[in-house]
């Protein structure tokens, strides 16, 4: 690792970014180096304003992808290397308007029986059963699961925070009986091979062989599942804050946007839904 590299990620570090964050700037700072085959402390603000461009028209990248290189070209000049802000002129580009395409009820049962295996089945249930982003579920310890509030603690969320969400009746007893099974400790869902925690891939990719499996053709990614959380509780009736809260989310702004994904329809008690069936908001604090 490079000097500039070790204050950059030093930097990040320290203000509590999530470990794939880290890595997704360390990417882009490193393949601007690459592509000018220089130190990224000697490469000009117009420069990278070039490469930008080359991103977008030659290479024809996503705007999440370009909207990650600039974030992390940004923090490199201005955290890291302490350039002045008004001198980087790097526009943020702007994602498409699209909603994303939402699992219904039945998808998101069906896609959880068909998981590979009782510990890929108890990850997805927990993703979706407590709106889990795919690094949080990564991350959680077994003390994070609190049977006598009907909390599970995630740690160290986006942006460092910390919050608690729902636990439900159901989620309880799939993870008691995979507790049972596998005896996990410190970590809820260790890796086999290191007993750390899982690496990411490995999860997105028994995600997509259980929607494989389920004959789900929708498009999308695990994340998918922490869509449909939010989306489910809506139509069940549940509050805004509260969804914000159990998502921290840090404005409301986000958690509104899921109003145009919910279909105002009764949910029955034989719905799917019964994977939250004894939703009650976890405490503050």
């Amino acid at each position: 690792m490079t000097e500039l590299r070790r204050r950059m990620d030093d930097d990040m570090v320290a203000r509590g970014f999530a470990s794939r964050t880290r890595s997704s700037y360390l990417w882009a700072v490193s393949s601007l180096a690459r592509f000018y085959r220089r130190s990224p402390d000697q490469i000009s603000d117009a420069e990278a304003q070039a490469y930008l461009v080359h991103l977008l028209r030659e290479r024809q990248l996503s705007s999440s992808t370009c909207n990650v290189v600039v974030s992390g070209l940004r923090f490199l000049y201005h955290v890291t290397l302490k350039r002045d802000r008004t001198t980087f002129d790097i526009p943020l580009s702007r994602q498409p308007g699209k909603l994303p395409v939402l699992l219904s009820r039945e998808e998101v049962e069906q896609l959880i029986c068909h998981a590979a295996n009782p510990k890929f089945r108890t990850m997805l249930l927990t993703t979706y059963a407590a709106g889990l982003r795919l690094n949080e579920v990564l991350h959680l310890r077994v003390t994070d699961v609190d049977s006598g509030r009907m909390t599970i603690r995630v740690e160290a969320g986006k942006g460092g925070q910390d919050r608690y969400t729902v636990l439900s009746a159901r989620l309880l007893a799939a993870l008691r009986a995979y507790w049972i099974l596998a005896r996990p400790r410190p970590w809820l869902f260790p890796s086999e091979r290191t007993a750390q925690p899982m690496h990411p891939t490995a999860l997105q990719r028994a995600y997509s062989t259980a929607k494989r499996r389920a004959g789900i053709q929708k498009p999308g990614g695990i994340h998918g599942l922490r869509h449909a959380f939010a989306t489910h509780l809506l139509e069940a009736g549940v509050d805004l804050h509260t969804i914000q809260r159990l998502l921290g989310h840090g404005h409301l702004s986000t958690t509104t946007r899921y109003f145009q994904l919910t279909r105002h329809t009764e949910v029955g008690p034989d719905s799917p839904l019964d994977l939250l069936a004894s939703f009650a908001p976890p405490p503050q604090g």
